[in-house]
């Protein structure tokens, strides 16, 4: 198990948002949590990053490894990536800047650093490859790429420190249908070279597309949990029909 969360809770100062949260996720596999607004999606990927100001209690270990007293930076150097929620790009930075600062943190090459075989699975080179639009504006701030441009940004900054787990936050809120299409894309390819992926997630074509398993939250717990093709197939009524069993 490349990723294993045991009975993870979660505190905003008194108020408890997260209970006995459990799941597992293989290497190379992509696991969608999903559930409406306030489900605890967000929080469940703070909890296992320490970071949003969160307390939490259980366990969170990659490769066995536990990380629940780590810092974000330590995490990093473990192999774990965040792209969190409202795209938090270096706005004043251009895009290269942003690549730049990201390698910095955790030193290039990061999955080669951690003696995983293969070395580096992105490179620059890839980095480009994958998000081409992102080397046509490399020399761009930050702060003037469009919404759709920003989240790809913060995408390939977690890319660079070469994760083996990335953790996406709502990666699709606020782009249109065609930019949602285009990430789906991007998404695979990141799929395909092998990276361990949790997914918050809304949108249904993206959670459709990327997961092989999906955990449905309801007020900070999960409610169901099996394959999303099942999840949307179930009943109730509204935007997410996830079940209550």
């Amino acid at each position: 198990m490349k990723l294993r969360v045991e009975r993870l809770n979660a505190w905003y100062g008194a108020a408890r948002v997260l209970f006995d949260v459990e799941f597992g996720v293989e290497e190379g596999e992509t696991v969608a949590l999903v559930g409406r607004n306030g489900a605890g999606k967000t929080t469940v990927l703070r909890g296992l990053t320490g970071t949003g100001g969160v307390r939490r209690t259980g366990s969170v270990k990659v490769d066995d490894v536990e990380t629940l007293g780590l810092e974000p930076n330590e995490l990093a150097k473990l192999g774990v990536g965040l792209v969190p929620e409202g795209r938090r790009v270096f706005g004043e930075l251009t895009v290269r800047e942003n690549l730049d600062v990201a390698e910095r943190l955790v030193g290039v090459g990061g999955g080669a650093r951690r003696g995983r075989a293969g070395g580096n699975r992105w490179p620059r080179e890839r980095v480009w490859q994958v998000f081409p639009m992102l080397e046509r504006v490399q020399q761009t701030k930050a702060r003037w790429l469009s919404g759709g441009e920003q989240q790809i940004l913060t995408i390939a900054r977690a890319l660079v420190s070469d994760p083996d787990v990335l953790l996406l936050d709502e990666p699709s809120e606020g782009l249109a249908p065609k930019a949602v299409e285009t990430l789906v894309d991007q998404l695979l390819t990141v799929r395909r070279s092998g990276v361990t992926i949790v997914l918050a997630e809304q949108h249904r074509r993206m959670v459709e597309a990327l997961a092989d398993k999906a955990y449905a939250l309801e007020r900070g717990a999960i409610v169901w949990r099996g394959e999303p093709s099942e999840l949307f197939e179930r009943g109730r009524p509204g935007p997410w029909p996830i079940g209550s069993e």
